[in-house]
């Protein structure tokens, strides 16, 4: 008995490692963000979330292990047709998460042509490239230029629909480059230079229009403003001569006025004849000439006569 003790020790002991190594390969720490698909005896058992689980030993066995975490994927360069026949290659960025690990795990599998990549990275990628050729094959080159964002959200619909029995929900697609034969290249910078001349023409046509439009108007306003000052001018000679004549009426009527107070007056009468008769003589006085020829009554060539007529006038 004592020949064997030292073999039952060394037994004991290795059964105690292995116990050891057992209990620890069924503990399994899951780290934040991920998901580990579990397999009993070939067939799915559980998914295993972030924390600290318990395996059975030679019964489970950890099968997939799956990133929470959204990823961006790569597409390579594809070539593809546009509308009008033009052959370009787009290459773009996918991003993606998991949502279903056991989906992801079992819904697609793929050849062993990459190994780097999971089986629904893989199948993704191929299917955002189709998606890709399916999209610029509706539209002409110009459109495929302008309507990147319109590109992005169809391929994210198609494929996010396409892979959702995968467990895999696609949040963005954005496309990278656009590669084109030399010679469209060159047809694309004739085409922009041309419209840069066109553009400038319509520029220049544009301004030479404003510019004689602007001339008109300074021509028409000119215009109005002389007619405007002469229609002033007139209103303000106008106004001047109604006002002139306004006084002249008014001291005329003071005048007679005047006449009539004074002839109301003692010896008022008297002295309009004597005024009266100063003038009449003194307007013949100034008819007189050395070259004009007056005929005159021969009662006028009497002042007693011409008093009398006076005096008769004012009666």
């Amino acid at each position: 008995m004592m020949i064997f003790q030292p073999i039952i020790d060394n037994l004991f002991i290795i059964i105690i490692i292995l116990l050891g190594i057992i209990i620890l390969k069924s503990i399994r720490i899951v780290p934040a963000q991920s998901a580990f698909v579990v397999e009993r005896l070939g067939k799915y058992h559980s998914t295993f979330l972030a924390g600290i689980h318990i395996l059975i030993p030679f019964i489970d066995k950890i099968q997939y292990r799956h990133n929470l975490k959204e990823k961006a994927l790569s597409v390579p360069p594809q070539p593809c047709f546009t509308e009008d026949n033009v052959k370009i290659d787009i290459d773009g960025v996918l991003y993606f998460k998991v949502i279903d690990p056991v989906k992801a795990s079992y819904g697609i599998t793929k050849r062993n042509f990459t190994p780097k990549l999971q089986d629904y990275e893989y199948a993704t990628i191929q299917l955002a490239q189709t998606m890709m050729r399916s999209v610029i094959g509706k539209m002409d080159l110009d459109t495929t230029f302008e309507e990147r964002e319109r590109i992005n959200a169809e391929i994210i619909q198609n494929v996010d629909q396409a892979t959702s029995p995968w467990g895999i929900s696609v949040t963005r697609y954005e496309i990278q480059n656009i590669d084109f034969p030399q010679t469209v290249l060159k047809t694309m910078e004739k085409q922009v230079q041309a419209d840069r001349d066109k553009r400038a023409r319509i520029l220049d046509s544009e301004g030479d229009m404003l510019s004689r439009i602007r001339r008109s108007e300074g021509e028409m306003q000119k215009l109005i403003n002389v007619s405007e000052g002469i229609k002033e001018k007139m209103i303000n000679e106008a106004e001047g001569k109604a006002a002139e004549i306004l006084s002249l009426s008014k001291a005329t009527a003071i005048g007679i006025s005047k006449i009539a107070e004074a002839i109301s007056n003692p010896g008022g009468k008297e002295a309009l004849t004597l005024q009266l008769t100063e003038d009449y003589i003194s307007s013949l006085s100034s008819l007189v000439n050395k070259k004009t020829n007056i005929v005159l009554p021969l009662d006028l060539t009497n002042p007693e006569t011409i008093v009398n007529k006076v005096k008769k006038s004012l009666l």
